[in-house]
């Protein structure tokens, strides 16, 4: 037999594959849709996430325009402190001495004005939108204004007495104190509303912001007891623990001469001085008492109707018994131009004088030329 017969028989040789069931149109759909399920599930994640995203990103802008509004609105505020108030009262106080100058009662109103003002200023940082990043900052910036105000009203309640005969020495030490006050709230500003400020930014990405500085207070020497009596124009007795004791002996200084930018001004004349550069006076004054006097005043003002007044003062060292001294003043700006306004030099008095008719002398007829 032929092995090629084998192929004829049924069951023998090569196998059928068998053959794969279609798919059905309607498995085919479903697979479709649960594609499109799975796409609309991803894209509707995809919009979740940008909307989270968003959000995020509009509360971000939103907490950093707040932060800068804060910022803004205490700029505005220190700085309205500074000028408004602070370089004010130490103008009204620091001219208190000059001749012609405000009545004691006069001299309180004018504080008691600027009180009102600092008074004004605290109710107004009371009501500064805070964001809660700033509220340590805003409570340090609320004390310093408040430190402020109270330490305005406290000098002015002393002030009368400060310029009076009785209880003068006791009224200037507390005066005195206030100061301390206004250093303090310098400080606080500076080591603290600043460095809290600038922290908040740093941590919510606000760059580019300016952080204004404050300076209420000019100058310590204000912090002496002495130096308050001299630039309000009274006097400690001697051996009060401000003034300390007065030497035996007598004590008596003199203005003797004045010259302006090299012109011997007269009393008696008018006088024209030019304005530019800013003048420099030339004033000389002598010790005609039997003590040696140190951390002498000598003080230039210039006044006038409608002119802005100035005042420039020079400390002398030491002043030997007997000897002159010639201090140049300069004023640190221009004086008014074409308009006629008095100079008034003076020697403040020191510790154990009692004469002090010729501690002083007026210029009535000034005219500073271009």
């Amino acid at each position: 037999m032929s092995f090629f017969d084998n192929d004829d028989e049924p069951g023998k040789g090569t196998r059928t594959q068998p053959r794969r069931p279609s798919r059905s149109p309607r498995s085919s759909e479903q697979q479709t849709l649960l594609i499109r399920r799975g796409l609309a599930a991803v894209a509707v994640l995809v919009v979740i996430v940008l909307i989270v995203v968003g959000i995020r990103g509009c509360l971000s802008s939103q907490m950093q325009r707040s932060l800068r509004d804060y910022n803004r609105d205490v700029t505005a505020l220190i700085q309205e402190s500074d000028t408004q108030v602070g370089k004010p009262l130490f103008e009204a106080l620091g001219g208190a001495a000059v001749a012609g100058a405000k009545s004691p009662i006069e001299l309180q109103n004018t504080v008691n004005q600027l009180g009102a003002t600092a008074a004004a200023e605290v109710k107004r940082a009371a009501k500064i939108d805070t964001p809660s990043e700033m509220e340590q900052a805003q409570r340090a910036f609320q004390l310093v204004l408040g430190l402020r105000q109270g330490a305005i009203a406290k000098i002015a309640d002393k002030l009368p007495t400060a310029l009076g005969k009785t209880g003068a020495d006791q009224a200037i030490a507390q005066i005195t104190g206030q100061m301390q006050v206004f250093l303090a709230s310098d400080v606080i500003y500076s080591q603290r509303v600043m460095p809290l400020i600038a922290q908040a930014f740093a941590q919510n990405g606000v760059s580019g912001q300016v952080i204004s500085k404050s300076k209420f207070f000019p100058d310590i020497s204000w912090l002496t007891e002495q130096t308050v009596a001299d630039r309000l124009g009274a006097s400690l007795t001697p051996g009060s623990a401000g003034a300390g004791p007065a030497a035996a002996g007598s004590h008596d200084l003199a203005l003797v001469s004045t010259l302006a930018s090299g012109v011997d001004i007269s009393p008696d004349a008018t006088n024209r001085i030019p304005a530019a550069p800013p003048p420099i006076f030339n004033v000389t004054f002598v010790n005609n008492g039997e003590n040696e006097e140190s951390n002498v005043t000598v003080k230039v003002t210039i006044q006038g109707p409608g002119v802005k007044t100035v005042v420039t003062e020079k400390r002398v060292a030491l002043i030997a018994a007997g000897e002159s001294q010639t201090v140049d003043v300069a004023l640190d700006t221009s004086p008014p131009v074409g308009k006629p306004v008095t100079i008034t030099v003076s020697i403040n008095p020191v510790s154990g004088e009692n004469d002090t008719k010729n501690n002083s002398r007026k210029y009535p007829s000034n005219i500073f030329t271009p």
